[in-house]
């Protein structure tokens, strides 16, 4: 299966409205009534995917001044194909000058089996804010997972702020330098926001980027122990 789902926000003067709002099964976008000058929109899966031979695409535009809050309703599956083909979604984000956007989908669960891609690439302006979160669940309880590449790509204005490849669903998965056998990993981004000093805990971290913004990582073995320190 194929599907583009395409999102476009703009500021009108008093509020940020919708201007494009085309769903592509199963990319499902459900807008619902915001606070102040904020659009709410909620990503819905209205079809049992990620599933192998999936190439799914959401493309994200936030006009000038606008403010939009994207997030899920329920955890993404990523499950294997009849013959092992690989899975790719791709969430491409634009927030152009003074934009604010906030995504924040649910979990993915890597699935015995899957092979799956995840890409997210976001192009900032220079004042542009961007909070978004991922959370992988790998495989279901006392379930092996499959494999997964998860990307993250983020500029703003020339300047790349993190530019970040991780694989798992290997050997290499129990190692120290890698996910030290926890089942969940959870990435925190925000660019645009106030500074953060580094910090760190138990399984978690904190570290403040080059470029601006900063970025939390926790590793443990659920989502709620995972999603604490944010």
């Amino acid at each position: 299966m194929k599907a583009h789902a395409r999102l476009t926000a703009c500021f009108d003067g008093s509020r940020t409205v919708l201007r494009e709002l085309r769903s592509m099964a199963p990319l499902t976008l459900f807008p619902r009534r915001g606070r102040g000058s904020t659009a709410v929109v909620h990503l819905v899966n209205s079809a049992t995917s990620p599933l192998g031979g999936d190439e799914l695409l959401l493309s994200v535009h936030v006009g000038p001044g606008a403010s939009l809050r994207l997030s899920g309703v329920a955890a993404t599956l990523a499950l294997p194909g009849l013959h092992g083909e690989p899975s790719v979604s791709t969430v491409d984000v634009t927030v152009e000058a003074g934009g604010s956007l906030e995504f924040l989908p649910e979990p993915t669960v890597v699935t015995a089996r899957a092979r799956h891609t995840a890409v997210f690439r976001a192009a900032l302006a220079s004042d542009a804010f961007l909070h978004t979160r991922e959370v992988l669940v790998l495989g279901r309880a006392g379930e092996r997972p499959g494999s997964l590449t998860t990307s993250l790509s983020v500029t703003r204005g020339s300047v790349p702020v993190l530019r970040q490849t991780l694989p798992i669903g290997s050997a290499l998965d129990g190692s120290a330098a890698v996910l030290a056998g926890r089942r969940v990993l959870a990435t925190d981004l925000v660019v645009g926001g106030p500074e953060l000093p580094a910090a760190s805990g138990e399984w978690w971290s904190r570290s403040p980027l080059a470029a601006g913004g900063t970025l939390t990582t926790s590793l443990a073995p659920d989502a709620v122990t995972a999603l604490a320190p944010f």
